[in-house]
């Protein structure tokens, strides 16, 4: 376990993205592999979960509830957010994002609409109280000193353990630390994605922030295989996504670094992960899981550890990306 920056909150390197098991943007879900993912995970000492309302819109946290139920809640860690809306619950306000399976998506983080989403979060959750709360998206119509009271009252009320942003540049954590300190940031960061490396992983280190990183494996891409015969479904939005990248600088890069998984008796997604573990200002790294398998594999990630010569090999392959 790593305490999550200045808190005294406490995550697994490896923490499961529950962002697929909601099935939005996806391509759907299977609710009995979903409920088993978190399950393994749990079993397998990756007791932290990272969702958001927005995942599957309300479905992700629903499932988690029901997978934890019964279970020791102290020793499982749940990091939700808040601030993305959508069937027109903001009532017009909030600045516009993107469609979403037939929804307009709305980042909207004014005071009562924090509140508001606590509450219905940890209905859906099955808990009275949430590790870490994390704003979703900056939201520019909103005072970010708003939005840091409304989560320093949470804190006061015993609603949640911890306040933490995502997608927040350094100025506008500045900005947030005015009025409550942060334990986190949840921002991408992987091997094809390192631009917070430039500033703000020093600031965070600085100033004592976790970084959560999300999309450490490129949303599978970084696993290998799609170069090896992997579908995805027509609605799924890697299609897109995928594309931004030169997939045979890609490929070639994962074939440089295969001989240390091999080495390591690992994956490519489990070498993947632990690199990015092991980066500096990196305090949890976020990996997804559909079924039990993939969850087991993932936790496997926390089994062994690369050499300094190890990670220096890899890093400097990165050039050729």
């Amino acid at each position: 376990m790593r305490t999550l920056g200045n808190s005294s909150l406490e995550v697994s390197p490896i923490t499961l993205g529950a962002f697929a098991i909601g099935g939005t943007m996806w391509g759907g879900n299977e609710k009995k592999d979903s409920i088993a993912a978190i399950q393994a995970s749990i079993d397998n000492g990756v007791t932290s979960i990272d969702t958001a309302p927005f995942y599957g819109f309300g479905l992700s946290e629903s499932l988690i509830g029901e997978a934890i139920k019964g279970r020791d809640r102290s020793t499982i860690q749940i990091l939700t957010k808040f601030g993305l809306v959508w069937d027109g619950s903001n009532n017009g306000n909030g600045e516009f994002f993107f469609e979403a399976d037939g929804q307009s998506i709305y980042k909207y983080a004014s005071k009562a609409n924090i509140i508001k989403e606590v509450e219905e979060s940890l209905q859906r959750l099955g808990t009275d109280y949430i590790d870490l709360l994390q704003l979703h998206w900056p939201d520019s119509t909103t005072p970010i000193s708003e939005t840091m009271e409304a989560m320093e009252i949470l804190i006061q009320k015993g609603k949640i353990k911890a306040a933490g942003v995502s997608n927040y540049t350094v100025s506008q954590l500045e900005e947030a630390q005015k009025s409550v300190p942060l334990a986190s940031n949840q921002v991408a960061y992987s091997m094809l994605n390192r631009t917070i490396e430039k500033d703000l992983v020093p600031y965070s280190i600085d100033q004592n922030i976790g970084i959560i990183a999300y999309s450490p494996m490129e949303r599978g891409l970084l696993t290998g295989k799609y170069f090896t015969g992997g579908k995805l479904t027509e609605d799924d939005h890697r299609n897109g996504y995928f594309s931004q990248y030169d997939l045979k600088k890609v490929q070639q890069f994962l074939q440089n670094i295969q001989p240390i998984a091999d080495a390591k008796n690992s994956t490519l997604a489990q070498l993947v992960l632990r690199w990015t573990v092991q980066q500096p200002g990196i305090t949890a790294v976020l990996a997804g899981a559909r079924n039990a398998e993939q969850a087991i594999s993932n936790a496997q990630a926390l089994h062994f550890e690369l050499t300094p010569e190890e990670l220096t090999f890899i890093t400097n392959q990165l050039h050729i990306l």
